[in-house]
């Protein structure tokens, strides 16, 4: 008999994701698809330019919302043609929740719900992927990784050249 196919839990079990601390999390859109902007190169300067979709502008609309929901502050986000990074500070932490591991979870899912039920269709994988930054040096690390990816686009492990907008208008 045939074993179901079982996810990898991604979440690390022993962390409280509720914890005051820093947290990197990318979301992506379902199998790579570019609904979020095109990578259009750099200004005179070198600074990466996005033109957003409606769909990543709808996204940025409710990323900035997120502060004024929970006691978080996002230090640092990018949206990329399928894929959104960000750089969330929880301040200080939920002691004593009944669900203490889940605020991250729950900031993740309320901007996929609202921006689901905005442009009305689901196009977010399902998952995402989180990483506890534990120290300042990894801190600014995934602060220059945010700030750059843009230029970096076509070396991206989210670039697809078969979906690229931006590779079929070069």
């Amino acid at each position: 008999m045939r074993e179901l196919n079982s996810r990898k839990a991604t979440r690390l079990k022993t962390h409280d994701y509720s914890e005051a601390g820093y947290y990197f999390i990318t979301m992506c859109v379902k199998d790579k698809h570019e609904m979020l902007g095109t990578v259009v190169g750099s200004d005179d300067l070198g600074a990466p330019l996005i033109r957003l979709s409606e769909y990543g502008a709808i996204a940025a609309e409710y990323i900035s919302q997120i502060e004024f929901h929970y006691d978080v502050s996002v230090d640092k986000y990018v949206i990329m043609p399928n894929h959104i990074h960000m750089l969330i500070q929880i301040k200080n932490g939920v002691p004593g929740s009944s669900r203490p591991t889940m605020l991250i979870p729950a900031i993740i899912a309320a901007l996929k719900k609202m921006v689901t039920k905005r442009i009305g269709f689901d196009m977010w994988q399902g998952s995402y992927h989180d990483h506890i930054i534990r120290n300042e040096t990894e801190y600014q690390r995934i602060w220059k990784y945010i700030d750059e990816n843009p230029l970096n686009w076509k070396e991206d492990c989210y670039f697809n050249a078969q979906h690229s907008s931006s590779a079929k208008s070069r």
